[in-house]
């Protein structure tokens, strides 16, 4: 069956998160994100990861507490999410991560959107797991 519209890309990603302070100061200083707007009544702020949104939302907040228990080991938000970056400078990216104490628990070859090319996987400090994927090896 066809679909009457086409898919472009990821659009947003919501996180429900405990500690916000931790998580903005991750994804921005770590990922490199920037702030895009904040909605505090409502218990939203996002940042913006390139043509994409990461949106994070207390748990403790009007949104958040929607959504049920907090999210942590024994059940997470989502399995994982993968975010396209370039350069795919690996022993750089490897000592930004450390410079943050941010363990690397898989690297290799991965299938993502635009074919094989090199990933690493990252935890943020809420146990999400953030796939960095570079570009499709060449060949």
């Amino acid at each position: 069956m066809t679909t009457p519209f086409a898919l472009r890309g990821l659009d947003h990603i919501v996180l429900r998160v405990v500690d916000l302070d931790r998580m903005l100061g991750f994804y921005k200083q770590v990922l490199g994100c920037t702030d895009e707007r904040a909605q505090p009544e409502i218990g939203l702020h996002q940042l913006r990861a390139g043509r994409a949104l990461i949106d994070l939302v207390p748990v403790d907040g009007k949104l958040g507490a929607m959504g049920g228990a907090p999210p942590g080991r024994e059940g997470r938000n989502v399995d994982h999410f993968a975010l396209a970056i370039e350069p795919f400078d690996e022993p750089a990216i490897r000592a930004h991560l450390a410079r943050h104490d941010v363990a690397i628990e898989q690297a290799g070859q991965r299938y993502g959107a635009e074919g094989e090319g090199p990933s690493i996987y990252i935890s943020d400090p809420e146990g999400n797991i953030v796939e960095l994927k570079g570009p499709a090896s060449g060949g």
